[in-house]
């Protein structure tokens, strides 16, 4: 089995866009997944009421699991010793970065890091709908900030019609031709666009629940009797793929390497047609990085490939077409130098 890696991801923004309201919307909506929390910024920091004081190395654990560390940005390395090691319940690990950070050298010190048990999770660039015309004509490094995004939020569309929020979106569409824009008000988008849900478990008879178990079950029920009010202000969108047949793995690289536009992550196992390869192969993406891990297949386990591409605004038929256009035809023989587009992505389970 694949080590466990945790997922890094850089919530970036200019001063007011909505990243500690998104973070606080991901902490209450976190579906029983264990998110660290490292706050790149001074000052107070509320948490769903919780006061976290933003002092230099300070760590509070909350009641519902979730980590916060207050740190100077050249502390990060540190940090994600801190909150990723081999015996970290972490699932997540979520930064806010200061609305004056550039997120590039934030990219590269995560990319960077020594630690083996992390991995870049992506670029989250919050945009404020309403003042991003202004702020972006006045500050060209935010329009910089937009071109290196993995996922776009454009956030406060509540505060703006529909022919000016057609005018935003191009506007970031300008700078960015690939990654998925997704509008929202108040932070709210769907937590599983950034990582995947635990599986959980049901609590043995008389356990105290976790604050993080009831705010879920909360969710829930708020979902199914509170008249559609508990929906998340936020759309997105799945798509599955399976073959029985083998994949070439050129083709599939090829695929990973000019991802459709709105994708933002790609997770699944894949089967490869390549002689003297027996290898399950595991594929995560975001963005436009890409990670597969060399793993086994069980005993008796069908050899299928079966992927889920997330994002927003995806042509689900365009992206399904070109997965198909990787299954290899009943004859077809595959080079076996084919799979050294997936080597150059494999990391050592």
């Amino acid at each position: 089995m694949a080590k466990k890696r945790i997922p890094v991801v850089i919530v970036a923004g200019f001063l007011g866009s909505g990243k500690t309201t998104l973070l606080n919307h991901v902490l209450r909506n976190n579906r029983g997944v264990r998110v660290g929390v490292i706050v790149n910024d001074f000052g107070a920091v509320n948490i769903d009421s919780m006061m976290v004081a933003g002092q230099v190395d300070s760590m509070v654990s909350l009641s519902n699991g979730c980590m916060c560390c207050a740190v100077d940005v050249s502390d990060m390395d540190d940090m994600l010793d801190r909150l990723a090691n081999p015996t970290s319940q972490i699932d997540v690990v979520i930064v806010e970065a200061s609305g004056l950070a550039e997120p590039r050298n934030m990219i590269r010190l995560v990319l960077g890091s020594r630690n083996p048990h992390v991995v870049y999770g992506g670029l989250v660039v919050m945009v404020d709908g309403e003042q991003f015309e202004e702020t972006s004509a006045r500050h060209p490094d935010l329009g910089k900030h937009v071109t290196l995004a993995d996922l776009v939020v454009l956030n406060k569309t509540d505060r703006i019609d529909e022919p000016r929020l057609g005018a935003v979106k191009q506007l970031v569409r300008d700078y960015n031709d690939r990654a998925p824009i997704l509008a929202t008000a108040h932070g709210r988008i769907e937590p599983t666009l950034l990582f995947d849900q635990e599986p959980g478990r049901d609590p043995a008879p008389g356990e105290q629940l976790t604050l993080d178990r009831l705010l879920l079950d909360q969710h829930e029920h708020c979902d199914e009797g509170c008249g559609g009010h508990g929906h998340l202000h936020s759309s997105y969108e799945s798509v599955d793929f399976a073959s029985a047949d083998p994949i070439d793995p050129r083709r599939l690289v090829d695929f990973l390497e000019s991802r459709p536009v709105g994708i933002y992550r790609i997770k699944g196992f894949v089967h490869f047609a390549v002689p003297g390869q027996s290898r399950k192969f595991e594929v995560q993406t975001v963005g436009p990085h890409i990670r597969f891990t060399s793993t086994r297949w069980e005993s008796g386990e069908e050899r299928t490939t079966q992927l889920v591409l997330i994002g927003a605004d995806i042509e689900p038929e365009k992206a399904r077409a070109g997965l198909e256009d990787c299954i290899v035809s009943e004859g077809e023989d595959v080079d076996p130098g084919a799979m050294l587009g997936v080597h150059r992505y494999t990391v050592t389970a």
